[in-house]
């Protein structure tokens, strides 16, 4: 580009020089020099922003953003509930793996009581808190297609901007449910648990059990007047559009949306959502352990357990503690022998009933799909754009897509190479606990 530019500057100065014509004629040849120059210089720049990211450059991606929404209202059909359901910090800054982005967080207050006096009391400082959440992942889908590939298809009949639709479709149905599975695997932060293992909720006709208990456990972890979320996998969806029919009576519901289109609406305060990535993980293998007779007070989190029993306990196993039956507890950090004794940590805001001074026996619960329910402020979803060298790099061009549904903004980057062009579809992401006590779990 440069060389191109000294010569053609230089021909200009050449015609600028030219005698062969009057004054008149210099005059517009000049004019027209000018121009020529200022044209140039302007496509070297911006040729050049093209290539470090900031605009659209020359080759640009125009003729492709058509194929590329086409592609998705594809990946738009599925099922994605956790990403438009949590707290999302997305933007079009350009981040690399390992960037960190802060919330703050208030701590408790702490009452005192009322005293007259001449001045207030001296008090009130707090330490604010936060929470962090790190981007961990930088990932791409890429996607080829060579000059001979391209004229076979048009010469056979098939559709080129077809298959290069569903391959843009695929590679961001790829990126979607990686962030959803993220997301679904904080189920590990969740404070407390409901439901029965093994057992669809809602599977009772016309009993919202399940909502009411979810709803019990928010509130009394201190969430009310939120924003709540509830995600469900498909054995709970099923049972919710097949037993629930109250939901579907428009005269008891007040709208067809159910009835006519399935759609999923608030149900006792609670935004119903469907995903594909709820998880069913395996469980620790603790059996016969029991807690050290030292007794545990309400609110405590830290349990040791007794040199008794076998096996192990895991983040994310759900545990019922004896005498305790209403409150099923999930484990934040586990313990790899129970034999040995150590200590097992639960989630805030830790026991709901004091354990007595006394072995008392701890209970995993059996597998079980994790459902969630949650304040949308609970969890946190950031993204970002890849990172680029300030000097850009070797893309002919780059645009930015935003899903409508997902909400997730994904970079498509189209690369010049010899005789074929590669596009590439990149996202950056970190997923993360804002406040534990506002996440629950609803067995299934």
């Amino acid at each position: 580009m440069k060389k191109m530019l000294i010569s053609l500057v230089a021909l200009a100065a050449m015609a600028m020089s030219s005698t062969a014509q009057g004054a008149s004629a210099c005059v517009d040849k000049a004019a027209f020099c000018v121009k020529v120059v200022g044209e140039l210089v302007q496509a070297h720049v911006w040729n050049y922003a093209a290539k470090t990211g900031l605009v659209l450059g020359p080759n640009n991606l125009t003729g492709l953003i058509t194929t590329l929404y086409n592609a998705m209202d594809v990946v738009s059909r599925e099922q994605v509930g956790m990403i438009p359901a949590v707290s999302a910090d997305m933007t079009f800054a350009r981040a690399a793996v390992g960037q960190v982005v802060t919330s703050p967080v208030a701590p408790a207050a702490t009452a005192t009581d009322i005293t007259p006096a001449v001045t207030p009391p001296n008090d009130g400082d707090q330490n604010i808190g936060n929470k962090s959440v790190t981007l961990t992942k930088a990932r791409r889908v890429p996607i080829r297609w060579n000059g001979e590939e391209k004229l076979a298809l048009d010469n056979s009949g098939n559709s080129y901007n077809i298959i290069l639709r569903d391959q843009f479709a695929q590679a961001m149905r790829t990126l979607c449910n990686e962030v959803e599975s993220d997301l679904t695997a904080l189920h590990v932060k969740a404070s407390r648990a409901y439901g029965t293992p093994g057992t669809a909720p809602f599977g009772i006709a016309n009993d919202l059990g399940d909502t009411a208990g979810a709803l019990r456990i928010l509130e009394d972890n201190g969430a009310q007047g939120l924003d709540f979320q509830m995600v469900l996998g498909s054995a709970a969806m099923q049972n919710m559009r097949g037993k629930q029919s109250g939901l579907f009576n428009v005269e008891k519901a007040g709208r067809e949306d159910m009835l006519r289109d399935g759609i999923t609406d608030r149900l006792q305060g609670l935004a119903l959502r469907q995903s594909a990535q709820i998880k069913r993980p395996a469980k620790g293998t603790a059996a016969g352990a029991t807690t050290n007779a030292n007794g545990y007070a309400f609110g405590a989190t830290v349990i040791t357990l007794a040199a008794a029993g076998t096996g192990s306990f895991v983040a994310g196993d759900v545990i019922s503690i004896a005498g305790d039956p209403e409150n099923k507890y999930v484990v934040s950090s586990g313990d790899a022998s129970s034999a040995d004794g150590g200590t097992i940590t639960i989630a805030a805001p830790g026991l709901l009933q004091a354990i007595p001074a006394a072995a008392t026996a701890i209970t995993v619960a059996n597998v079980a799909a994790r459902n969630l329910f949650f304040a949308r402020s609970a969890i946190v979803l950031a993204t970002r754009v890849p990172a680029l060298p300030a000097q850009g790099d070797s893309a002919a061009d780059r645009t930015i897509i935003t899903d409508p549904v997902s909400g997730l903004s994904f970079e498509v980057s189209m690369y010049m190479q010899y005789r074929q062009v590669q596009y590439e579809i990149a996202l950056v992401w970190g997923v993360g606990s804002a406040k534990d006590e506002h996440i629950g779990i609803l067995l299934g």
